[in-house]
């Protein structure tokens, strides 16, 4: 049994390896001399203020290529070195989503001492990867109007379709339905954290789970054709990439807020005197969401942390059952003094730490969690002469679910990660 546990374990990493390298952005390129040559043993450092550890190496291998992965978005400061010839370095390679960046180097012969910067250049385009990827920053985020969840997100992106309307955050976020693009199926749907699913198998796997936290992402990629070969579907990637404190200590914060005296209706007498009742509406609904984070010991140790509290209470069209729970009465009776309210609340909380031990190796660890509950009201039943409406009572909905990912970096082209999740 211990035996069998041990493989199991060690199965799941190597399973888990293609994911994680996926969701991270990839430097890869060709080092070759001043003739065409290509150069083999060339040190090739990428290095930027993102990195806990401040550099990743690479060396490059027989054919003069290197490849480095698993990169944070950010800019980046990219050189190349070999013993008798000059240094050359690129700066402000910029690095988003899971892209596949190409930057090559042709290297003279002079002293390692020599330095040749490049900048200027033209941007590099990801000639490698096949999967069509839209990025979406925090800032571009909060700056764009929108409900701040996943679905609202993936609709902004063009050419994406359904996830429900979300107006002005009427709507409990991670509920709406799921996107698609070019004809794709709704069940093929996939939300993803850093890689890694986040989806149950329920509904054919696009609903329920977790749901990341827009404040705790660096950014959020949505892939919309040529998926890579770990997704089972075909469908649309929502991927959340977690922000990293850093060295400097950063604070973010988002409040919305409504109620029916901000809404306007066409609720007018004739609607009234044809019978309908009470229409739509909104009782109140706001949503807060509060991010901070930054070095418990520079270079050392790093948090974010994010929390998000979003309540939404709709009325809906109908008033509720005075008869209801009486077992003496079967017909449904209007209570004109209390319309039907629908109520649904959500919880996020999300800490995400990075470590550099004493051997230079980066270790993360991710802790999220959330919670959601709804009610509906007591509505009449069809029998009673109400179509399309079946709840006799309050009926409440109620999910639970949280994940912690322990990820330690084993070197250039490996990587060891621990998921822990229930419900």
């Amino acid at each position: 049994m211990r035996r069998f546990t041990a493989v199991m374990f060690v199965l799941s990493w190597m399973l888990l390896l293609p994911a994680i390298a996926s969701a991270q952005a990839t430097v890869t390129g060709v080092v070759q001399d001043a003739s065409g040559a290509v150069l083999p043993g060339v040190t090739v450092d990428a290095s930027s203020p993102v990195l806990i550890e401040k550099v990743r190496t690479a060396v490059t291998d027989g054919n003069g290529r290197f490849q480095i992965v698993d990169l944070r978005p950010g800019l980046y400061r990219v050189s190349f070195s070999l013993t008798g010839f000059s240094t050359i370095v690129r700066d402000g390679v910029e690095l988003t989503g899971s892209a596949v960046t190409r930057v090559d180097a042709q290297l003279r012969v002079g002293t390692i001492e020599e330095q040749v910067t490049v900048t200027g250049e033209a941007p590099t385009v990801d000639v490698q990867s096949v999967t069509k990827q839209q990025v979406l920053s925090a800032d571009m985020i909060d700056a764009l109007p929108s409900a701040r969840n996943y679905l609202t997100i993936a609709r902004m992106i063009p050419g994406t379709q359904g996830g429900g309307q979300d107006v002005g955050g009427s709507e409990l976020q991670g509920t709406g339905g799921s996107v698609t693009v070019h004809g794709s199926r709704a069940v093929d749907q996939r939300v993803t954290l850093n890689g890694i699913n986040t989806m149950t198998l329920q509904a054919g796997g696009n609903v329920g789970g977790q749901i990341p936290d827009v404040g705790s992402a660096q950014e959020i990629t949505v892939d919309t054709s040529g998926l890579s070969a770990e997704m089972a579907t075909g469908g649309v990637r929502i991927n959340f990439i977690p922000r990293d404190g850093g060295n400097t200590f950063a604070n973010s914060a988002f409040f919305t807020f409504s109620n029916g005296a901000l809404q306007g209706d066409n609720f007018t007498q004739r609607l009234k005197d044809a019978g309908l009742g009470t229409p739509n509406a909104v009782k109140h609904n706001y949503d807060i969401n509060e991010s901070f984070g930054g070095p418990l010991r520079r270079d050392r140790i790093w948090f974010w942390f994010s929390t998000r509290y979003n309540e939404v209470e709709n009325y809906a069209p109908v008033f509720m059952n005075k008869n209801a729970f009486d077992p003496t009465k079967w017909l449904y009776e209007p209570d004109t003094s209390q319309r039907g309210l629908n109520k649904g609340r959500s919880w996020n909380n999300s800490l995400r730490m990075t470590w550099q031990s004493l051997v230079s190796v980066p270790e993360f660890h991710q802790r999220d969690e959330s919670a959601r509950s709804r009610l509906r009201p007591a509505l009449p039943a069809p029998a009673a002469g109400a179509p399309g409406v079946d709840l006799a009572g309050d009926q409440p909905v109620a999910a639970r679910s949280g994940r912690t990912s322990p990820l330690r970096a084993l070197g250039q082209h490996a990587a060891a990660e621990a998921r822990l999740a229930g419900r």
